[in-house]
């Protein structure tokens, strides 16, 4: 959530929601996801396709 923020800013309450809810898995997958990401739409968009 640190390097999120650091990354992107302030995250919506629905994407912590979605954050929240991501697996062990799934959350190393995002960790190194969020490198390229610039604002919150990438993650929101990442999160879409995750799903």
């Amino acid at each position: 959530m640190r390097q999120l923020t650091r990354r992107i800013g302030i995250i919506a309450p629905e994407l912590l929601t979605q954050i929240e809810a991501l697996s062990v898995t799934q959350l190393e997958e995002l960790s190194e996801a969020l490198l390229d990401f610039s604002t919150a739409a990438d993650l929101a968009g990442w999160l879409h396709n995750y799903q």
